[in-house]
């Protein structure tokens, strides 16, 4: 029993019941890849070693999707984020995915996208990989645990003014305007935007009864007038159980980011997503006036940590609480009392 490399990554080299394994470490430490052929040792010698599995990425991945459709609102996300990891590792042995070749991805996709982009699919990826060693598809350490992500910066981020709000809505053909104000007006993911149905909305309350698709968490969403008219006009043409639905195919819309990014682009605006609505919506909150415990709880973040990335949207406010605190514009010059000179 021994170990060699390939590369940076060390290989384990034994025999269990008379046959010669080798099997990736998936590390190029040599003390973890020790601590790994000592636990095959061991089960080798106490009878419970079982033959690792080869699967594929693309096998793996369409379990993986059936498994998502069935347990997550968001899989649809998550097998655009697969076909972006098919598209760079190509159709690998999940033993094959080493920490080398995921460092490389992480490389590689971060001139394409923002660190956060990256990062999300690197979860996936590690989420998919500790899904196979429990559904026993897949044995040794997880390869992504030894990459460090990448720092992102939840402190940037792209707002709408009131000026590129109309403008944009003027490029967007009637049934993207209506998704657009309605995203805009209550801070919906797209996500929850386009899952979105009747049984969840509450036109009488003026209200949305939602379980969120990210956070798994009951959420009651207030209506302005502007997200109420929206869906009174929905509700004029309803035909089937999703509230926003292609009138060309009578069911839920999938993906508008193609019509969104022609509308961006004829607006002459840059960087505009549909989540640049969710922070529009939570950047006019707290600019308002709104305390960000409040904000949290209408946008269903499960930490306040996540929602103080807009505490310095409300810098005027903050600005004029301070002058208030005066209780006058103008200064106080305080003289000190003179001590009597002792006789």
């Amino acid at each position: 029993m021994a170990l060699y490399q390939r590369g940076r990554i060390w290989y384990a080299d034994y025999y269990a019941g008379g046959e010669r394994i080798q099997e990736s470490t998936g590390t190029a430490n040599r003390r973890e890849a020790e601590k790994f052929i000592a636990l095959r040792i061991s089960e080798v010698a106490r009878g419970v070693f079982a033959r690792p599995v080869r699967i594929s990425l693309n096998d793996f991945g369409e379990r993986y999707t059936q498994h998502a459709r069935a347990h997550k609102r968001s899989w649809t996300r998550d097998r655009q984020m697969l076909r972006q990891l098919q598209r760079y590792f190509g159709n690998p042995m999940l033993t094959d995915i080493t920490p080398l070749r995921v460092e490389g991805y992480q490389q590689t996709r971060a001139t394409e996208v923002s660190p956060a982009t990256v990062n999300r699919e690197l979860a996936l990826l590690k989420h998919m990989l500790n899904l196979s060693e429990r559904w026993g598809l897949h044995q040794g350490p997880n390869p992504v645990r030894f990459v460090r992500f990448l720092r992102e910066d939840n402190y940037q981020f792209r707002t709408l003014s009131h000026d590129e709000e109309r403008a944009l809505l003027e490029h967007c053909p009637a049934y993207l305007q209506d998704m657009v104000l309605f995203a805009i007006n209550t801070g919906l993911r797209c996500g929850d935007v386009f899952d979105l149905k009747w049984e969840e909305v509450d036109l009488e309350n003026k209200r949305l009864n939602l379980i969120m698709g990210k956070t798994r968490r009951p959420l009651e969403v207030p209506l302005n007038e502007v997200a109420c008219s929206t869906l009174t006009a929905w509700a004029g043409i309803k035909k089937c159980p999703y509230v926003f639905y292609n009138l060309a195919t009578g069911d839920r819309f999938r993906d508008l980011k193609a019509g969104l990014n022609k509308a961006v682009r004829e607006t002459g605006l840059e960087n505009v997503t549909w989540h640049t609505f969710r922070h529009t919506f939570a950047s006019r909150l707290t600019r308002n006036g709104v305390d960000l415990v409040t904000v949290k709880e209408l946008l269903g973040h499960s930490s306040i940590t996540v929602t103080m990335r807009y505490a310095h949207t409300n810098r005027e406010m903050k600005e004029r609480a301070v002058k208030s605190a005066s209780g006058s514009d103008k200064p106080v010059t305080v003289i000190p009392r003179r001590r009597k000179m002792q006789q």
